[in-house]
């Protein structure tokens, strides 16, 4: 006769066993899983400048068949900017290169409303047409970096504009805005110092995914003959500086003179 043993004998080793492989699954899942910053895929980290997604906006553009001076002056009278957009290849312009023309008023206004510096160090979507703006055939729709803005010296109007192509795998390279917080808090400055401004962009070797929109330069803990060199600025270790780490990029400088007294 078979004597049967009892359920709880049989399956208390294998449930022990499940648990046991469930677990090592878990951990090697695990959301506090350590990710390498230096390794793609790359994505933003807390405490860093990212882009405000309130001022993405699809620039819209047509083809340009030729170039020269008198092609690119009868697009300007039309109301378009002249355009080229290239690929990139290590932060260098490479090949396939489109001759296309964009709207003057967008880019004035993206230029005007973020500034150049920022306007420089922003992706867009860019959206080549068949024909006008909008319309016909989408031949090409693409990530893009503005490389490069000439604007008139006297009415700021954009003349011409240089795109680079952005995808994930690119290294772009980028002269990024600084933006200077904490001057309130500068001991510096609160003791009457001047505050000397050397750099205003800082220029890196930038994976295309953490294009970063600026840098902040915290000048909280800054004293009178103290400066911030471009190694102490605060960046994804992603990024590649590509100017000489002991630069200064500002520095508190003197102190105002006593006003004298009314009379003497």
């Amino acid at each position: 006769m078979l004597l049967r043993r009892p359920l709880q004998t049989l399956t208390l080793p294998l449930l022990r066993r499940h648990f046991a492989a469930a677990a090592a699954a878990e951990a090697l899942v695990s959301p506090h899983q350590a990710v390498d910053p230096l390794s793609p895929p790359y994505d933003y980290l807390p405490g860093h400048p990212r882009p405000d997604a309130k001022h993405d906006e699809v620039i819209l553009a047509v083809p340009r068949a030729s170039s020269g001076r008198h092609v690119a002056a009868k697009e300007r009278k039309a109301g378009r900017v002249p355009a080229i957009v290239f690929e990139q290849e290590n932060g260098q312009e490479g090949g396939n290169k489109r001759l296309v023309s964009v709207q003057s008023k967008q880019i004035r206004k993206l230029v005007d409303h973020l500034g150049r510096s920022f306007f420089l160090s922003r992706l867009f979507r860019l959206q080549v047409w068949s024909e006008h703006v909008g319309q016909g055939e989408l031949i090409e729709s693409v990530r893009v970096l503005p490389r490069k803005v000439h604007l008139h010296a006297g009415t700021d109007e954009p003349l011409n504009i240089t795109f680079m192509r952005a995808p994930s795998s690119t290294l772009l390279k980028i002269d990024v805005p600084l933006m200077f917080i904490g001057e309130d808090a500068s001991p510096g400055l609160r003791k009457g110092a001047y505050f000397n401004t050397i750099k205003r962009t800082v220029k890196y070797l930038c994976p295309a995914d953490i294009v970063p929109p600026y840098i902040e330069v915290d000048l909280s803990e800054l004293d009178v003959g103290q400066k911030l060199l471009m190694r102490d600025l605060k960046v994804h270790p992603a990024l590649k500086l590509l100017q000489s780490p002991d630069q200064p990029i500002c520095n508190i400088i003197g102190s105002r003179a006593p006003e004298q007294k009314k009379g003497k």
